[in-house]
């Protein structure tokens, strides 16, 4: 059922306090086209873009200028026609002037100094969210005066935390804050590697600010704001308060152009525009059929649905996000052509009539390709393998959004986004694989910096819900999804514990991860051990404590559950105990029709299958409980979450699946993966792993291989498949939203003042 949400809409009347200085005005870079091969033309350019971070200082020192057009390339579908070079010509500083209007420009000029390469990283997709998603913010400092969770991006509204706030003291003026991967995933704005968590460098097509003019960020609670007033200035845009809506306008924008070529790695299409504007990279949810039966639940439609030759694995026996859980085998079918999924590339710009008369020339790897007008925007579709995904990019002088359609379409990354937490995102290489990784590394140790369990529906733990949505309820700035759970029932099949109450306890003597406030973690398997004694000395082993996964035993179930209990199976047999003694013995009937209520100062035991213990408690019996961990270190650590299996320990693969009651089968399969790790150093590497480059997601042993070589010394797989999500900031990291699927639990990152 979908639920709505009203977004959080403080207004904060209150005198305007003194802030620290703004950063001095931004100023104009002009970069040119490519060298070599760009200088023949864009279309022709066929060498890699991986590795783009900020310029170097030669390339990237920005100067301020105003400059006016030579000549520009000539370009065509099947030759890319030639360009003379240019020569810049300096015709004056660009003035700001007081009332916030600048200077014409006329970017005409094309630079030739500056490689294709190190241009432009590449664009996250973004899917626009229902309004039910619920904006978490911390309180603002005193001098914000207006902040919220929408931006109206010409017209369109986006969920998007901005704040505004005075200048200084005295100035009428405000500065305008956006979070930061929201304004790369909405317009296209491009975050450039940085090791500085206070300034953040950025490209959007010729405006390229770096080194000193890099924007002002600030990491405040849940996300990392960026001040764009400067950048909102060079790049022509308006910018008004609404409420709670932050109205952002650009300049009308058209489309130009469309050009296309096959290139050895994939295929190239570029837009020319007569000027810069926003743009996002939007997953259509509805993919094409697969030649192959689905999973059931359908399992991540980014991976591949036949697997290589060489990857053919066993039939999947289990569900991706339930491996506990038997299911029905898949029938494996013959290869046969691998179905495509459509992405659209979203431009605020229009399109002339006779542009979308053109043909275009498709591949084995762009299936098709289509340019349809909406509204204000131009939609350029592209229907291309499963697993893949458009790596789209913009370039100035002249004005170009440049879509490359290949399998490698990962841009490596390196931003230290606030103090104790880095984005970074690389290629991992296995022999001759390529495994896109996105992950965080997070220093515990950090002033400031929390880890905790986080539930999709608190105070229960009953429920799931799109990390997206779980993470900003909590507050949290970043998360990854973490535990195994049950979809029927949206009960947890792990351990959870939480402020030392076990939430949920361990099964199966699976892997956990378990931590304290100190920067102290632990990841081994884990059981836990509970003993009913009588007063005659017999013992009952408890099965499992407050847990989900219904097997012949003893189960036991406190307030830490909920307050009550409802039976998971049929005939079970509930035995009430409060202050230690037997008050009542009742049969539990069918699965979820009584309801039983649990003591506070008691628990409940419920007997499955085996009801030779009823004898031993009747009403009255006076019993003493047990419980132990191991290994027995984990029970002085207040966090634990499970998963499994274990992958590194000691700087070694102990892969065992056996040892934790998973089967061969399952360990086997390929699919997209969610991992959580520890360094020599004490940081935590948080780390989702996706489809190598052509190819179908990493199996448990290629998992454990890329921790390791990532530097682990302890490693844990979790959760995986269409379970993966990497949150930061207000927005998932590693894939498009309406690809994720809904989740239980997760380990949620929390950043205090």
């Amino acid at each position: 059922m979908k639920r709505n949400f009203s977004y959080w809409r403080p207004i904060l009347s209150a005198s305007i306090l003194p802030v620290l200085a703004i950063a001095p005005s931004l100023l104009w870079n002009q970069p040119g086209i490519a060298q070599e091969g760009e200088r023949a033309g864009l279309i022709d350019a066929s060498r890699t873009r991986q590795g783009m971070n900020s310029l170097p200082d030669s390339e990237s020192r920005l100067k301020l200028r105003c400059c006016s057009i030579v000549n520009k390339p000539f370009m065509n579908g099947q030759d890319a026609g030639s360009t003379r070079k240019s020569t810049l010509r300096f015709t004056g500083i660009l003035p700001v002037l007081e009332n916030g209007a600048r200077c014409e420009l006329k970017p005409t000029e094309i630079l030739s100094d500056t490689s294709l390469e190190k241009t432009s990283a590449m664009r996250q997709e973004f899917q626009p969210l229902s309004d039910y998603r619920l904006l978490a913010q911390s309180l603002p400092p005193a001098s914000i005066i207006k902040q919220g969770g929408q931006v109206s991006l010409n017209g369109r509204i986006l969920p998007l935390a901005w704040t505004q706030q005075a200048e200084n003291s005295t100035s009428a003026n405000f500065r305008t804050w956006i979070a930061d991967v929201g304004l790369m995933q909405s317009a296209g704005v491009d975050l450039l590697s940085s090791a500085d968590s206070a300034k953040q460098p950025v490209q959007w097509f010729s405006v390229s600010l770096t080194d000193a003019q890099s924007l002002a960020a600030r990491a405040t609670g849940p996300y990392r704001y960026l001040d764009v007033t400067d950048f909102a200035r060079l790049a022509g845009w308006q910018i008004s308060v609404d409420g709670n809506i932050l109205k952002i306008t650009s300049q009308t924008a058209s489309v130009t152009g469309i050009e296309q070529a096959e290139k050895e790695w994939g295929d190239r299409i570029v837009v020319d525009l007569d000027r810069p504007t926003p743009w996002q990279v939007n997953f259509v949810d509805k993919p094409s059929p697969s030649p192959t039966p689905a999973p059931n639940p359908p399992d991540d439609p980014t991976k591949p649905a036949i697997p290589l030759p060489n990857l053919r694995t066993e039939p999947n026996l289990e569900t991706p996000d339930d491996p506990t859980k038997p299911a029905l085998p898949l029938q494996i079918t013959p290869a046969a052509p691998i179905a495509g999924q459509e992405w659209s590339i979203a431009i605020d710009a229009k399109v002339a009539p006779a542009l979308l008369q053109n043909t275009f020339q498709t591949s084995k790897q762009l299936l098709s390709l289509k340019v349809e007008p909406e509204g204000a925007q131009t939609r350029v579709k592209v229907k291309i393998p499963l697993g893949w995904r458009p790596q789209v990019f913009s370039l100035g002088n002249p004005n170009r959004l440049v879509i490359d359609i290949r399998p490698d379409s990962l841009v490596e990354k390196n931003i230290l986004w606030a103090p104790g937490v880095q984005w970074r995102q690389q290629y991992q290489i296995l022999g001759t694989a390529r495994f896109p990784v996105v992950w965080l590394e997070v220093n515990p140790r950090q002033s400031g910096v929390k880890l905790r369990p986080i539930l999709s529906n608190p105070p229960t733990e009953q429920g799931t819900a799109p990390l997206l949505q779980t993470a900003e309820v909590s507050g949290a700035a970043a998360a990854i999804n973490a535990g195994f759970f049950n979809r029927i029932n949206r009960l947890s099949l792990g351990a959870i514990r939480r402020d030392n109450k076990w939430l949920s306890g361990p099964i199966l003597n699976r892997g956990a991860i378990a931590w304290n406030d100190r920067g102290e973690f632990a990841i081994d398997r884990l059981t836990l051990q509970e003993t009913v004694i009588t007063p005659a000395n017999q013992t009952l082993p408890v099965s499992h404590l407050n847990s989900a996964y219904v097997q012949p035993g003893i189960g036991r179930y406190n307030s830490d559950w909920g307050t009550t209990y409802t039976p998971l199976s049929g005939n079970e047999i509930v035995v009430t105990v409060a202050d230690d003694r037997v008050v009542s013995q009742s049969p539990g009937g069918a699965a979820g029709t009584i309801t039983f209520p649990i003591p506070a100062n008691g628990y409940i035991l419920v007997l499955r299958s085996d009801v030779f213990p009823a004898s031993e408690l009747s009403i009255g019996t006076l019993l003493r409980l047990e419980t132990n961990t191991f290994p027995a270190d984990f029970n002085r650590f207040p966090y634990i979450l499970g998963g499994g299996p274990v992958l590194v320990q000691n700087s070694r693969v102990v892969l065992d699946a056996k040892a934790e009651g998973f089967s061969d089968a399952y360990v086997r399969q390929t699919a997209i993966r969610s991992a959580i790790g520890r360094t020599a150093a004490g940081n935590l590497l948080i780390v989702a792993v996706h489809n190598r480059a052509g190819g179908a997601g990493p199996n448990f042993a290629e998992l454990a291989q890329i921790l390791q070589q990532m530097g682990a010394v302890e490693a844990l797989n979790l959760d995986g498949g269409s379970s993966t999500s990497l949150y930061l900031g207000g927005s998932l990291l590693d894939r498009p939203p309406s690809t994720a699927a809904r989740v239980h639990n997760a380990i949620g990152i929390f950043i205090q003042p």
